[in-house]
């Protein structure tokens, strides 16, 4: 499935106020591993109240221990820190990185802003090496834009 053909199914999940913002927020996740071959883990991370840590959200993929990530620790921190787009071709070359699992070779991680605050972010790790475009980026910023609205 294309880009395109998700937007509109994004808009229906972040619309669907039946829904609590978890379920949508899973539901997302849910869409984007399913439909796109290389997101194999795909998760929310938002700040953890008051304090200097990003705590884990909806995710679908294998279980991970990094439920609470400190501030400028690992491609997740860093944008906390940052407030910039994170992609990383090869986790093996990065040594800010958290190992999740082996088996990952490539991260994208987007900010989630919501009155100009940087609140938390979507995570995508892929088995696949060096999958993400600029094409990925403009659509998770289009995910992040459309789940700001819904917190």
């Amino acid at each position: 499935m294309t880009f395109s053909e998700l937007k509109p199914q994004i808009n229906t999940i972040t619309s669907n106020t039946q829904n609590s913002v978890e379920e949508r927020l899973l539901s997302i996740c849910e869409l984007l591993e399913q439909h796109i071959p290389y997101y194999n883990w795909v998760g929310f991370y938002f700040k953890n109240g008051d304090k200097n840590e990003l705590k884990l959200g909806p995710y679908v993929g294998a279980p991970t221990d990094h439920t609470i990530i400190p501030f400028g620790k690992g491609i997740c921190g860093q944008v906390a820190v940052s407030n910039k787009n994170f992609v990383v071709p090869d986790v093996a070359a990065q040594d800010n990185y958290i190992a999740c699992s082996i088996t990952v070779k490539a991260e994208i991680v987007i900010p989630i802003f919501v009155n100009g605050e940087n609140i938390g972010q979507i995570d995508i790790d892929s088995n696949t090496p060096d999958p993400f475009t600029e094409e990925d980026e403009r659509f998770l910023e289009f995910v992040c834009e459309k789940v700001s609205e819904i917190l």
